[in-house]
């Protein structure tokens, strides 16, 4: 069943938020399309796994499609620019990632683009603790042993990172701090590409959103050393927490959320928010995220706004203590 929003609607409801008549003139119906879920990174990371895992099935709740599109480059900016330079009519969306849309902002990597101020939180899809693993040949077993041996070999060991400003770079530097330990960050285009170099022991720790991580440490290529929160994380019992390892209160966990571009109808946006959080309750949909180690965390899309706000903010910090550059 197609979800119809009528001219009137649009025009009486939105007027006041529309910031062109073309936009006061929206079609009399949403969607009359395929919607396009750009993934602003390649195919195989949590962004691309919490797009595909809504992709379909919120399609059909909209009564028509949903195409997953990856488009990778410039961290994140050529997916980013490729939405806000699509019609803003709800039928161009942004699976947008923390790291985006909150580190790569306080670190000044995304170029002329404030996520806050160019797109409109429609809501979030997960919200899962990261995972961090190191390439087997480590003769660790633990965090506590990771950061012990790290200590006797400053500067000597490398962590892999999707580039500068992402969550796995500054969630390692805001380790590095608290830890007391240094590394030699080696920044990557993707996650394929650097989880191949981790395997190979190319790099020998990361952090990332378990999906595309535990499938490795089940097969014994990759070695889990903790989750980053004070809790265990449910799908994963047997991997103690930060907490558990000395490391308490890292808050480091990775959401992926839902955008639309700025200017989009209010009418679209509710539709979009309403349907997103719907499709989310389907214990299918969790079970799916949950096996894959990745947790389905509703949100309102002012819930996601005040966590951009407070996480652009606490990254910043981040980005001072490390001296981080964009360069």
């Amino acid at each position: 069943m197609q979800h119809r929003i009528s001219r009137r609607t649009l025009t009486g409801a939105a007027l006041g938020v529309l910031s062109t008549p073309a936009l006061v003139r929206a079609q009399d119906t949403f969607p009359n399309r395929p919607i396009t879920l750009v993934v602003p990174s390649p195919a195989g990371g949590g962004t691309d796994f919490s797009a595909r895992l809504i992709a379909d099935q919120l399609g059909r709740a909209l009564g028509g499609s949903m195409v997953v599109e990856n488009r990778p480059g410039g961290n994140d900016v050529v997916g980013l620019t490729s939405v806000l330079q699509a019609r803003p009519d709800g039928h161009t969306l942004l699976c947008g990632y923390c790291g985006t849309m909150t580190g790569r902002v306080a670190v000044g990597t995304l170029g002329g683009i404030v996520p806050a101020r160019d797109f409109m939180p429609i809501g979030q899809i997960t919200d899962t603790p990261q995972l961090f693993v190191t390439h087997p040949s480590v003769p660790v077993n633990s965090m506590r042993e990771f950061i012990a041996y790290a200590k006797q070999r400053p500067g000597d060991l490398t962590y892999a990172s999707a580039g500068v400003g992402s969550m796995h770079h500054l969630g390692a530097e805001l380790l590095k701090l608290r830890a007391g330990i240094d590394m030699l960050h080696v920044p990557y285009r993707g996650t394929g590409e650097t989880i191949r170099d981790l395997i190979a022991g190319r790099v020998q720790f990361y952090m990332n959103s378990p999906p595309p991580l535990t499938p490795l440490v089940a097969d014994g290529k990759l070695r889990a050393l903790c989750v980053s929160s004070n809790e265990r994380h449910p799908g994963m019992p047997n991997i103690p927490s930060a907490k558990e390892e000395g490391l308490a209160d890292l808050d480091l966990n990775v959401w992926f959320s839902l955008f639309a571009p700025r200017g989009t109808p209010e009418p679209v946006a509710r539709l979009l928010a309403q349907k997103l959080n719907e499709v989310l309750a389907d214990p299918a949909i969790r079970k799916r995220a949950f096996d894959a180690g990745a947790l389905v965390v509703p949100s309102t899309p002012e819930a996601l706004a005040a966590r951009m706000e407070r996480e652009t903010a606490a990254w910043a910090e981040v980005v001072r203590a490390a001296k981080i550059t964009a360069g």
